[in-house]
């Protein structure tokens, strides 16, 4: 069986051949970094690291990009309340938005482009449409022209009429159709801005991911994913923008995850239910977060409550007691098993990697393939049973037991802990690093301290550190 995606953009479940052999070009959302992330940004940040994961466990080589929005309004109205720069507050919070990822174990992406590093290649890019037809000049704003993508509403599966009829937007004189969106606005005063053929301004917020796939990817990708919340207006922009500037499909596979509520109820601030990533990874751990993540599947919403967050560590707590188990029974197994029961183990291990392929074969099902998990504990747990087992039967439990949960990004294994003496120096050595500008030996010891469950948090007043 191959791979199968439910593709937002046809709406059905579809065999997943992308455009070159062996190889995929995958582009996923990031955040707008004016805060912390909440826990709703999370999830997709751990669907689909888990999709890569298993994108490369079945033999592809995969190219996985994730934007930063660091110019925004809310990062301006951030900088302006701190009496800092916009920059200042991008960095500050990008670097906790990889700090929290990390706690997740979710693998750094291979490419984290951000707006102000792509301003080049979005005015060439609106350039380009507006030569085109499809985008025009308003008085130092630049808007795309909706009405001249005959697909518009595609993604969303919303007839373009129907989209004009239900737009709830403010009366802007500058467009020609309320449903135009902005490539470029006009910069406001004391707004950060950059030179444009339009004037002093900014980049409207859907160009950036095109101009950033269509660098890094080129004209096609493979994979577009992200939450539901962006299907519309963000990504069918991106569509619309992309195709008409290349001619060409964007993207082949469009995958969202659900919507994540708190106790039943829309997480949001007015309801007093809004949680930051790195609060509930200090309290639960990251690691129990990304097993309770994984615990649905990533299509259907999912409800977050501190039961349920039980019964997910209960979970994770029986797998990692198996593994403890198998560990502590190789130093008393003997050599080999007799043949017969051998031969019968192999095929056991081996049934329970092909059910578990098969799950995540269709449609990224990790809760059926943690179900497949479960299976392996239990069969682990039989076989163990046993006065005497082998060695090598305990060892292929043990493969299996950890293949299985590395691709769901799960570690079995404690990291050793460092001593605070440790951490300290640690510290001090990185601080040292980034005064003589050495910011790879400083971005290695985070990472190192990072996986030692050690978080920094970088202050005006110093390096505060705490365990995760």
């Amino acid at each position: 069986m191959s791979i199968q995606f439910t593709n937002t953009l046809t709406k059905q479940k579809e065999a997943f051949v992308p455009l070159e052999p062996g190889k995929v070009k995958m582009y996923v959302c990031g955040p707008t970094v004016y805060n912390y992330i909440h826990i709703g940004n999370a999830r997709p940040a751990i669907v689909f690291d888990t999709l890569r994961r298993y994108l490369k466990y079945r033999g592809y080589e995969v190219t996985f990009v994730q934007n930063i929005t660091d110019v925004d309004d809310k990062l301006i109205r951030k900088a302006n309340e701190e009496g800092i720069t916009v920059k200042e507050v991008a960095d500050r919070y990008t670097d906790a938005f990889n700090e929290d990822l990390r706690s997740l174990n979710i693998l750094p992406p291979d490419i984290q482009p951000r707006v102000m590093q792509t301003i080049p290649e979005i005015i060439q890019f609106i350039e380009g449409l507006i030569e085109k037809g499809y985008a025009y000049d308003s008085e130092g704003d630049v808007y795309f022209r909706t009405g001249r993508f005959t697909e518009y509403g595609k993604l969303s599966h919303q007839p373009l009429d129907e989209l004009q009829a239900g737009a709830r937007v403010e009366i802007n004189e500058k467009k020609e159709n309320p449903l135009d969106f902005a490539l470029w606005k006009a910069a406001k005063p004391g707004e950060v801005s950059w030179s444009s053929p339009w004037g002093e301004g900014r980049p409207g917020w859907h160009i950036e991911c095109s101009a950033m796939a269509l660098k890094f990817l080129g004209d096609q990708i493979d994979i577009h994913a992200g939450g539901a919340d962006l299907v519309f207006p963000h990504h069918e922009n991106e569509i619309a923008q992309s195709e008409c500037y290349t001619g060409k499909v964007f993207a082949r596979y469009w995958l969202h995850n659900g919507m994540l509520n708190i106790n039943n109820e829309k997480m949001s601030k007015s309801l007093g239910n809004f949680i930051l990533a790195r609060d509930l990874i200090q309290h639960y751990g990251g690691e129990l977060i990304r097993f309770f993540m994984l615990q649905g599947h990533y299509r259907n919403p999912i409800n977050f409550s501190d039961d349920l967050l039980e019964q997910a560590a209960n979970g994770l707590e029986r797998i990692k007691t198996a593994y403890a188990n198998l560990r502590h029974r190789l130093e008393t197994a003997r050599p080999q098993e007799p043949n017969g029961l051998a031969e019968e183990q192999a095929r056991t291990i081996s049934q329970l990697r092909e059910q578990f392929i098969a799950e995540m074969d269709d449609d990224l099902n990790t809760a059926n393939a943690i179900t497949v998990v479960y299976e392996v504990v239990k069969e682990a747990n039989l076989y163990l049973r046993n006065q005497n087992v082998g060695r090598e039967q305990v060892e292929q439990y043990l493969s299996l037991l950890t293949e299985l949960t590395s691709v769901l990004g799960v570690q079995l294994e404690q990291a050793e802990e460092l001593l605070d003496s440790e951490v300290e120096a640690l510290i001090e050595e990185r601080t040292e690093a980034r005064r003589l500008r050495n910011f790879a030996r400083a971005d290695e010891i985070r990472d190192l301290l990072s996986e030692k469950g050690i978080v920094l948090e970088d202050t005006p007043q110093g390096v505060r550190w705490r365990r995760k």
